[in-house]
């Protein structure tokens, strides 16, 4: 088994497909998808592709810990007490835990991440 991974950014495989739990959705009719690529093997770390249709979403990252590299789309992001940011396509964040704030999908948006479970 290799230890490098490459991330397929247009995997040809079906994706998971959800939508925002109630409590978290604010405005819209946001949909999800997620192509998982890789996970450790206690699942501590995650990675892969997701998707995401516009709307607006409650984000709690609790204890995780996140890195996103956007690929396309627009997207906003409100931190709690705090400012507002826009990432595009070339665009990379990394959301903390204990991260609180609100997700704007402007415009679809594609994001490789890697997640980090404590």
């Amino acid at each position: 088994m290799s230890l490098l991974q490459t991330i397929d950014t247009n995997p040809s495989f079906a994706p998971k497909e959800a939508l925002p739990l109630p409590e978290r959705l604010i405005s819209g009719n946001p949909a999800f998808k997620t192509w998982a690529q890789d996970a450790s093997k206690d699942d501590k770390v995650l990675t892969g592709v997701w998707e995401a249709t516009p709307g607006v979403t409650h984000s709690i990252k609790g204890t995780t810990f996140e890195f996103c590299h956007i690929l396309s789309g627009v997207i906003e992001i409100e931190e709690k007490d705090g400012e507002t940011k826009t990432y595009r396509a070339g665009d990379s964040f990394v959301m903390k835990p204990g991260f609180v704030g609100i997700w704007r999908t402007i415009e679809t948006v594609r994001k490789i991440y890697v997640v980090v479970n404590d």
